[in-house]
């Protein structure tokens, strides 16, 4: 018998009336949006991503704002007990509904369902939400805090004077970062509905898995929450399996599990490892229908004592898979501008540069749930940190409990996903206690404090999401331990920051060894096309007002420059500048994770930070604002190869200074070529090692076979470092059994600043193959970083390569954003650059 049909739902998204109490500008507003959009539409506001206009526009966080509209209902439509879901009110505000409050916000985190039976008309009603300033809020709930709790200083780059966003529940880099804009927006965004419900309505689904030898067990556990007592009908349907049940509800929350069994289940697989089938549940309260995309995989994380110390690592399905990704910060600093479309194109991307891991930082915010289904369907596996980020927060009961329901709600909406692979408390919470003076002056009080808070994430998760595993914060050393996780590589996990913060050179990673290194990074500037859309010509030189606006670490384009200087030659123009920058932050974190890599099963995954841009700026991101890739992409594809080789230089002893530094340029005594398996089944491959002269010239160092086991590494062989001529470097291959060509890398033994670069002639030809775009790069010399751009958004299928006299690169190119280039297109707009030009 079918479940009756009683709910039903009525959209309040659309156009509102935007007005201020103390300014004179009425304006409409779409919401779901926010109030910078509505501004910018209406030529109230310059477009705050040019030039130095994010100080033009700050006054707009510092005005309160009110959204009104005028909606209809009728009789069947409040026929019924009514709630108002507004799912993310931004941040401070009050709800009004016909001019009676129905509810205040505080927290951006929490859905809002507010029961308003009796309080709808049928006919014409007003819809009003009028929002507080929030750093004025945040600032007077800071004073009268008993003791004094800092907030971070990535909120006083470029001269702002900081909002204490840690007493408020908002992205914390709504406020700024050190590669972030300040713009605190104001909006509301997904869901506005006003819900008809006969008895009650759900309020979450979730779903354990226990796996079989050949099945799996699903326990569904569905919250209801029921305005009276009485007797509701629920249906849940997946894999063909139907579970109707009557069930009796009291008045509030209430909570009813079902059990259903997969046979011969289809598993789930991160990127590069398998399949990610997924089975559609669907959950039916009568009517209210809700729709889950599950895909079946057991997931572990294996933090067990070794030989070393503790592992760190996670297993799926029984493997125990490296994880190689990058983190990942809002789509965009203006929320209207973040459409399942821009998350697509830059989760495809992730895909497409071979990650099967993405950390969700805990400055930015929860991300929607298209989000999470396109991770569940890419592949893509999601560290989540929870949303506290380098400061201390208070712990209060009115905080705590607020945070409780935040998170709590926050767990439930998200656990069914196959794509989330572990909670997170926070990142560098505890660290910070070592940054302020505050806390530096009282570490007893702020370890308590913090503990507090910290201790309830744990609690939470293990109540409501037990099959998953909860990490204290990142970095950290592990359960209960406040010690310094910054800089101990025998477990947890590692932010290793010396190279980028403390201007160590590349080769300095090389001397920590983690378990797994979930953040590093080094800057570039953002690509010529893109400091166009914010930089006038006058404007484009490092140390202007305007580009040192758009770099928001302190010393950020001079340490960029610095180290340019101990690697290449200086550039000749800007636009030179720019490339090497990003050649360069490329080299930086190739160096890092070949390396990494290599001392598998140590190092059990590489998270780089960050893989995207919050809008346009000199930052550590390998994909620009808007998505297009840099050059750090590119070599992100090839140094997350699931079959690699890298070179690895090994000194018989490390020469160091008197500071423990390596010194910087020693010579190592032998390179071993360093296998790398991160495949399920054996590989058997022919590696060749060429000795290749930099005017021209090479000769074959190393020809053999190999194979290398599943889910390993392994040296191959290794050459006396001696046996080089001063202008050497070695490039090398590998092939499949068949044949088929799988990778190449190079090796440059000395900085490429003491080479003499020759300019070689790089030919350039497009041709169709099966309706694919190809690039056919030859060059009569050796040419370096050889690099293909074109006026269309797409990305080649690699960049910034090596080419050799005699051998034939051949690149593809895929469009992005549904672009269907000519071929006159890409003829007319291509741009092919090389190392050698730059000076």
């Amino acid at each position: 018998m079918a479940v009756p049909e009683t709910y039903s739902a009525l959209d309040l998204r659309g156009d509102f009336a935007l007005s201020s109490p103390t300014i004179d500008i009425k304006a409409p507003i779409a919401l779901p949006g926010d109030v910078h959009t509505a501004l910018l539409a209406g030529n109230h506001i310059p477009d705050p991503y040019f030039g130095e206009n994010e100080k033009t526009v700050m006054w707009v966080n510092e005005t309160a704002w009110s959204v009104e509209r005028q909606f209809t209902a009728s009789a069947a439509d409040i026929d019924g007990y009514l709630t108002l879901t507004l799912a993310e009110v931004d941040c401070i505000a009050t709800i009004l509904l016909n001019g009676e409050v129905v509810a205040r916000t505080q927290n951006s985190f929490l859905r809002n369902d507010i029961d308003v039976t009796g309080k709808v008309r049928e006919g014409n009603n007003t819809l009003r939400i009028e929002f507080d300033i929030a750093p004025d809020v945040a600032k007077a709930r800071a004073d009268r805090h008993p003791f004094p709790i800092p907030f971070t200083k990535n909120y006083q780059t470029n001269g702002l004077k900081g909002i204490h966003m840690n007493f408020i529940r908002k992205a914390a880099c709504h406020a700024g970062w050190d590669w972030g804009i300040c713009l605190m927006p104001i909006g509301v965004y997904g869901t506005m509905s006003l819900r008809k419900s006969r008895l009650a309505r759900q309020d979450s689904v979730q779903v354990d898995q226990a796996h079989g030898s050949n099945s799996v067990e699903l326990s569904i556990k569905t919250r209801l929450f029921a305005f009276a007592h009485g007797e509701v009908e629920l249906e849940h349907t997946i894999d063909g399996q139907l579970i109707t049940d009557k069930v009796v509800v009291q008045k509030g929350e209430n909570l009813f599990t079902h059990n259903i069994t997969i046979h011969n289940p289809r598993l789930w697989w991160p990127a590069g490892q398998g399949e990610q089938p997924l089975y559609e549940l669907v959950t039916n309260l009568e009517g209210e229908k809700t729709v889950r995309q599950i895909g079946l995989r057991k997931l572990e994380w294996i933090v067990e004592p070794d030989e070393i110390d503790h592992s760190f690592k996670c297993r799926i399905n029984g493997r125990d898979i490296t994880m190689m990704g990058a983190n990942w910060i809002p789509a965009d600093a203006i929320p209207s501008r973040i459409t399942p479309a821009v998350i697509r194109d830059l989760l495809e991307s992730a895909k497409a540069a071979n990650m099967n891991m993405l950390r969700i930082w805990g400055g930015g915010q929860y991300e929607p749930d298209y989000f999470y289904e396109l991770c569940d369907e890419l592949g893509i596996l999601i560290w989540h940190d929870f949303m506290f980020a380098c400061m201390s927060y208070p712990s209060d009961r009115p905080f705590l409990e607020n945070v409780r329901q935040e998170i709590t709600q926050q767990v439930r909406r998200l656990s069914h996903h196959a794509s989330i692979a572990l909670w997170c408390g926070d990142n560098e919470v505890i660290g910070s206690l070592n940054w302020y003076p505050e806390t530096k002056a009282d570490p007893g009080r702020y370890i308590a404090n913090y503990d507090r808070l910290n201790s309830m994430l744990g609690n939470i998760v293990e109540d409501e999401d037990p099959v998953r595993r909860f990490w204290p914060s990142s970095p950290s050393l592990g359960y209960m331990d406040f010690s310094d996780g910054w800089h101990s590589d025998t477990r947890g996990d590692l932010h290793y920051w010396d190279v980028w913060h403390s201007a160590k050179p590349f080769e300095a990673y090389r001397t920590v060894h983690p378990r797994f290194a979930s953040e590093f990074g080094f800057q570039s500037f953002t690509s010529m096309n893109v400091i166009e859309t914010f930089a006038e010509a006058k404007d484009r030189n490092p140390s202007s007002p305007v580009m040192e606006n758009h770099q928001r670490n302190a010393g950020g384009n001079a340490r960029i420059l610095e180290t340019m200087t101990r690697y290449f030659r200086f550039p000749r123009d800007f636009e030179q500048m720019v490339f090497l920058s990003q050649i360069q932050q490329g080299l930086a974190i190739k160096t890092a994770i070949e390396y990494w890599r290599s001392t598998k099963p140590r190092c059990m995954g590489t998270l780089f930070w960050q893989i995207n841009d919050i809008w346009p700026v000199a930052s550590w991101s390998s994909l620009d604002y808007g998505g297009q890739w840099k050059l750090l992409q590119y070599m992100a594809k090839r140094f997350f190869l699931p079959v690699n080789v890298v070179a690895v230089p090994q000194h018989d002893e490390v020469p160091t200074n008197s500071r423990g530094t390596p010194v910087e340029g020693a010579p190592p005594t032998t390179i071993a070529f360093r296998g790398i398996n991160d495949t399920a089944k054996p590989v058997s491959i022919s590696l060749e090692v060429r000795a290749v002269r930099i005017g021209g010239g090479d000769r074959v160092v190393f020809s053999g076979n190999t194979a290398i086991s599943p889910d390993a590494a392994i040296t191959i062989t290794a050459l006396p470092f001696a046996d080089l001529a001063e202008d050497e470097f070695l490039f090398f291959s590998w092939r499949d059994a068949q044949g088929k060509l799988l990778g190449e890398n190079d090796y440059f033994p000395k900085p490429y600043k003491a080479y003499e670069l020759v300019e070689p002639k790089v030919r350039a030809a497009w041709s169709d193959n099966d309706g694919e775009f190809v690039l056919t790069l030859t060059a009569d010399k050796p040419a370096l970083f050889v690099t293909a751009t074109v006026d269309v958004p797409g990305y080649f299928s690699d960049n910034a390569v090596t080419l050799l006299p005699g051998r034939t690169t051949e690149l593809t190119f895929t469009p992005r954003h549904g672009a269907k280039p000519s071929a006159s297109e890409l003829l007319h707009s291509l741009k092919v650059r090389n190392l050698s030009d730059t000076f």
